[in-house]
């Protein structure tokens, strides 16, 4: 894959710097703002999260070192603006698999995400309960935690079936008034087989699909 204004692809020895840089929370944070909100300064991107204008400050050059943000436009000639320099950041599962600090950034990112999700799902409820959000995006939302039985090469064509949908509905919707982002997190998770007579696992929820109307 090459790298292009859409997608990142990290190689883990090319890039070994640029996953280390990546490996503190607030970056990780700060592209994610930016990616999901658009461009903003170091002043305002401290006032969503908390921190000093000075430590977003340098935690973003940090990030344009690497390529991860750019300048942006500026509004006017008081404070420098950032954007982010790419929509998705991508890599090689079985290339990651390589290094143990590969390995760890893998399970960092997975992290970062479930917390992304978490703050989303905070964040879309807010904006449904306080009129943000019209009634017409009550019924298509939703998350689904299903479990379904695949080998290695359907869960790979179900993955990218899925890319090639997304980009498609994306394209078609990209002058359309009425889209607004979706934070959409998909997950495919082997889980190896286990004898619950000997073995404790944490409990799972039902399989549910909350994107479904049951008549």
């Amino acid at each position: 894959m090459v790298n292009d204004e859409h997608r990142r692809v990290l190689d883990p020895e090319q890039d070994a710097a640029a996953l280390k840089a990546l490996t503190h929370p607030l970056r990780i944070r700060l592209l994610g703002l930016l990616r999901q909100d658009g461009p903003a300064t170091a002043s305002e991107l401290a006032v969503r999260t908390g921190e000093s204008s000075a430590s977003t400050s340098y935690h973003l050059r940090v990030l344009a070192k690497h390529s991860f943000v750019t300048e942006a436009e500026h509004r006017d000639g008081r404070e420098r603006r950032w954007r982010a320099a790419h929509s998705v950041t991508s890599w090689s599962n079985k290339a990651m698999a390589a290094s143990p600090g590969s390995r760890a950034w893998i399970s960092l990112s997975r992290r970062a995400q479930i917390e992304h999700l978490e703050a989303s799902l905070a964040r879309h409820e807010a904006d449904i309960a306080e009129g943000r959000l019209g009634p017409e995006w009550v019924e298509p939302s939703g998350i689904s935690d299903l479990g379904p039985r695949l080998t290695p090469e359907s869960l790979t064509e179900l993955r990218e079936a899925v890319d090639r949908k997304l980009e498609e509905l994306t394209a078609r919707d990209a002058a359309d008034p009425r889209a607004v982002q979706v934070v959409l997190l998909t997950a495919g998770l082997p889980l190896a087989p286990r004898d619950p007579a000997t073995e404790a696992h944490p409990s799972c929820p039902a399989a549910t699909d909350d994107t479904e109307t049951v008549s």
